[in-house]
């Protein structure tokens, strides 16, 4: 049994991956932004599970919340086995750089970059200290190669810095068995972000090569394999997760 802390799983691609943790009877830590509704509904459904389960209100983008978030998860759980870099904001209009304000380039960084460091700075003692950790992070289609991705420039800028922090951070902390990986969703939207692949391959979708959309339960099966115990070969790795789809140029 142990600790997984997943932000932003009460909703979205978080949810089955909160959800896969507890069958597995690990201990999850995990967080909303503002959907106080959405939270209480996450945890009527998933009762059976309420004692390996505490879900917290916090804001990724603050420093203040990520340290209250940890020492309330530490002090309820005991140490973190298990970072989920789940949280990340996005902004859905396409427009180009030049139309970008300040406050939502510093909020795509804040959230997807600055975020992933702060967490890291207290979580890894932890990790360090059993000589055991799992780190997962988000990331895009292509982000491993640097791919420009247009009209989402500030978001994709902040995930493919997360991509070298990702394999510096495998490396720096291999001596100590912490594995640190990136999952790259495709294009999962609406209800499929919640949905099961069984529930998928109900719905043929010919704008996915393999013939159906990808699901949340596609993100935390992947997930799952890269924080087993015996994945510890696997580090430094990115992973695309799109049936195929080549998400960035699917516009062209």
């Amino acid at each position: 049994m142990g600790h997984a802390l997943i932000t932003a799983g009460t909703s979205g691609l978080g949810r089955k991956v909160i959800e896969e943790f507890l069958k597995m009877g690990h201990y999850v830590t995990t967080t909303y932004h503002s959907d106080y509704e959405k939270a209480q509904e996450v945890r009527q459904e998933l009762a059976e599970y309420n004692h390996l389960l505490h879900i917290e209100q916090a804001d990724v983008t603050s420093k203040k919340n990520i340290e209250s978030l940890v020492e309330n998860a530490v002090t309820r759980y005991g140490g973190i086995d298990y970072l989920i870099n789940n949280a990340g904001p996005f902004i859905f209009e396409r427009k180009k750089l030049l139309d970008y304000t300040d406050d939502e380039w510093h909020k795509m960084i804040q959230g997807n970059l600055d975020a992933v460091f702060n967490l890291l700075k207290l979580t890894v003692p932890y990790m360090r200290e059993q000589r055991f950790g799992r780190i997962i992070n988000y990331g895009f289609q292509g982000a491993n190669s640097a791919s420009g991705w247009p009209y989402r420039a500030a978001f994709s800028a902040a995930k493919s810095g997360l991509v070298s922090l990702t394999k510096t951070v495998a490396f720096e902390e291999a001596e100590y068995q912490i594995t640190s990986n990136m999952v790259c969703p495709g294009n999962i939207v609406g209800d499929m972000k919640e949905a099961s692949i069984a529930q998928s391959r109900q719905v043929q979708d010919d704008a996915t090569p393999v013939g159906r959309s990808g699901t949340g339960e596609d993100i935390a099966r992947t997930i799952l394999y890269l924080c087993d115990k015996d994945s510890d070969m696997i580090t430094g790795s990115i992973f695309d997760v799109t049936g195929g789809l080549d998400v960035i140029h699917r516009y062209r």
